[in-house]
């Protein structure tokens, strides 16, 4: 058998495949009648298949055939079952197997998403008629619309005073500030207050740790009772953060790990305690999860948070250019306090052109970290109030303590 006939039948079983899952959901779903079973959706898929492989001509035919045999079913069992879903998905399992000629793996991906959509049925009519609330479909809108619509169309370019600020980098910032506000909101209404925060917390300091400052800050706020779990969400935020820099200058040259290491684990051994201290801390149980009335994000607060970086970009692009090369170092200190990984690629940077030897490296790194929290510190007492700020203020500082130590130990 040749290698186009190989492709040829894997193609032909992948669209075989298709039509059998997303039919056999829809069998099992209907006890009575209903558009296509499982082997009308098979057999509708391998036609598309075929009809593809023959050329494009046939494959119209086909698709037009499929729609109207899908119109004549939705005419003939509308009074029993109003709803179009049988006679959709009977089209785009046709669409699927027409797919499978030219990407197998992808139309099998999307019949296996399909066959999902159309099994979880009910506790998707639940979710949208039951579980969502008017302001979380509109928070839930309005970020899809921050992030799909506004954001492509903003310039990917530097503009104003040294050309430092790019607007599609500001409006990215907002995104993600929502979008940490987003995801804390969704995980502490499924898993609860204690191991929600924690949880959330985490995983938002892979998107920004100082979004997520800022974010269990208004949590703490709102809820004096979650402060002490709100201080260990954003430790372990800001410990997933570091935890990035490793790829970060392992991608510049695996050296720069080796040499950063020890400092790396001390910051990062530190902010692990202050996060688990966290976790079984609080009057977690005496606050209710978040309601479908409460707000998912407050868009006041992340506008706030991207002007503040824009500031922080601004100030350390007018310090480049007045001071010249020689001010890399504290221009990377300033956009520190804003972002934290594009100042240590700098470092990485500085460290691979012979600027600076190792030991330079380490304590530029400690400073690099130092503006980071110094930064995230003033955040967190302006957004969550003294008692949550002083709190991860001095989990931040411990960390950074922590550093010096191991700095002037590897390094002396």
């Amino acid at each position: 058998m040749t290698e186009d006939a190989v492709e040829l039948l894997f193609a032909f079983s992948a669209a075989l495949g298709a039509g059998l899952l997303v039919g056999l959901v829809r069998e099992r779903s209907h006890t009575t009648h209903s558009t296509a079973g499982l082997r009308t959706h098979a057999l509708v898929a391998l036609a598309a298949a075929v009809a593809a492989w023959l050329g494009s001509g046939v494959l119209l035919v086909t698709l037009a055939a499929v729609a109207l045999l899908a119109t004549m079913s939705y005419r003939a069992t509308h009074a029993e079952d109003p709803g179009l879903t049988g006679e959709v998905a009977l089209l785009a399992t046709a669409l699927l197997g027409a797919l499978a000629v030219r990407s197998p793996a992808m139309a099998a991906g999307l019949a296996v998403v399909m066959a999902v959509l159309l099994y979880a049925k009910e506790p998707l009519h639940r979710l949208s008629r039951e579980l969502l609330s008017e302001g979380e479909v509109f928070d839930g809108l309005f970020l899809l619309a921050s992030a799909l619509v506004v954001l492509p169309l903003l310039p990917d370019r530097g503009i104003g005073p040294y050309g430092a600020l790019n607007p599609r980098t500001l409006w990215l910032l907002v995104v993600l500030v929502m979008a940490v506000g987003a995801l804390g909101h969704v995980v502490l209404r499924v898993i609860g207050n204690r191991w929600g925060l924690a949880v959330s917390g985490f995983f938002a300091g892979y998107v920004s740790s100082t979004a997520a400052v800022l974010g269990f800050g208004q949590r703490a706020k709102e809820s004096p009772q979650l402060t002490r779990s709100a201080v260990g969400a954003a430790l372990l935020a800001n410990l997933a953060s570091l935890s990035l820099s490793v790829p970060i200058l392992g991608a510049l040259s695996p050296s720069l790990v080796a040499e950063q290491r020890w400092v790396l684990a001390a910051v990062g051994a530190v902010l692990l305690a202050g996060g688990l201290l966290g976790v079984h801390a609080g009057r977690e149980d005496e606050v209710p999860p978040p309601t479908a009335q409460t707000r998912m994000f407050r868009f006041s607060h992340a506008l706030g948070f991207a002007a503040l970086v824009g500031g922080l970009v601004l100030a350390a692009a007018a310090l480049n250019e007045w001071i010249g090369n020689s001010g890399a170092m504290a221009a990377a200190l300033i956009a520190a306090a804003a972002e934290l990984h594009a100042s240590i690629a700098t470092l990485g940077s500085l460290r691979l052109g012979g600027t600076i030897d190792a030991a330079q490296g380490q304590w530029l790194m400690v400073g690099l970290l130092a503006a980071s929290m110094g930064a995230k510190s003033v955040l967190a007492v302006v957004s969550g109030g003294r008692a949550y700020g002083l709190r991860v203020a001095a989990g931040l500082l411990a960390s950074l303590a922590a550093g010096v130590v191991t700095a002037a130990w590897t390094s002396g």
